[in-house]
């Protein structure tokens, strides 16, 4: 633990040892999940868009500590999407930006500087595994030499991508993954809200644990994303939900995946995540709570987004 106790990762909002075991301990249980068809539903939502976010302060943590972002940045509304990621696959693989190796998809990321501390593990500049290729669990599929979107999944984040996928995305489109801040403040505004859309959580605003979404039968299948946007107001077959994208419109900012941010930490190899998962528990919507990975790992709950200049 670093030298913390658990009373204080758990006052931090980074209890991610627990929340880690929780996803790992879902991914094996996957492929019996994915193999259930998927309810389809067009939410509307343009995964193609973007927004400003102005520069300027805004309250970040649990404790609401004044901060002042003195650049505006453009960021998407929604997650990458399957059907997205699927595409940039396939264009990366014909023109030799990403291979195939072995059971993986790997890319190259030219490394981080390494200053030996205590548990840090080096990231020379190598090539390193974006996605798994045949993974039964993911949300896509690869055949006769081209990736496709499993049947039902093209319009739902995309998952079990590492944070080196999640980073070879965005940069080979001229994007890269917000910081931490940036999406703090994307994701709550100006006001000091505890969740992007005010400061209450109920079942029509996210996708979390055993939150009832027509995704979901926790005596079968258990929690499965939705598709990006789902939250936006309308009626799916008798599910009400609520209209709920941050102050700058942004959808799916708590729950349905965690996202991977751009952050490198001086002597910590580890990545972080922010927002939640359908496997997560309310707590930990709330926009300050943290969760972190090694950057090769993947799961059914992870995702992410891209920033650019405005």
């Amino acid at each position: 633990m670093k030298g913390k106790t658990w009373s204080e990762f758990y006052a931090s909002g980074r209890c991610w040892g627990i929340a880690l075991v929780l996803m790992l301990v879902l991914t094996a249980c996957q492929p019996a999940m994915a193999a259930t068809p998927l309810p389809m539903y067009d939410t509307g939502v343009d995964p193609n868009a973007w927004v400003v976010v102005p520069a300027g302060s805004f309250l970040s943590g649990q404790f609401n500590t004044p901060i002042n972002l003195e650049h505006a940045f453009a960021i998407m509304v929604t997650d990458v999407t399957v059907d997205q990621y699927v595409r940039f696959l396939n264009q990366a693989l014909a023109d030799g930006t990403l291979r195939l190796q072995g059971d993986q998809v790997v890319g190259f990321y030219p490394g981080d500087p390494f200053h030996g501390a205590k548990h840090e593990e080096e990231i020379p500049a190598q090539d390193y595994r974006f996605v798994p290729l045949n993974d039964p669990a993911a949300p896509f599929v690869y055949q006769e030499n081209a990736f496709t979107p499993k049947a039902g999944y093209a319009h739902h984040p995309m998952t079990y991508v590492s944070w080196f996928g999640a980073w070879g995305y965005c940069h080979y489109y001229g994007y890269r993954l917000p910081s931490g801040l940036e999406w703090e403040k994307a994701a709550r505004g100006e006001d000091g809200r505890p969740y992007p859309w005010g400061w209450e959580l109920t079942p029509a605003n996210a996708n979390y644990y055993s939150s009832g979404d027509p995704f979901e039968d926790m005596r079968t299948v258990g929690s499965r994303t939705t598709p990006v946007g789902f939250y936006n107001g309308k009626t799916y077959d008798g599910f009400v939900t609520l209209d709920s994208p941050s102050p700058y419109g942004l959808y799916d900012m708590a729950g349905n995946v965690w996202q991977w941010v751009g952050d490198i930490t001086q002597g910590m190899h580890y990545r972080f995540m922010r927002g939640g998962s359908k496997d997560n528990y309310p707590p930990d919507l709330r926009v300050w709570v943290t969760n972190n990975a090694t950057p090769v790992y993947y799961g059914p709950g992870t995702g992410f987004r891209c920033v650019r200049e405005p």
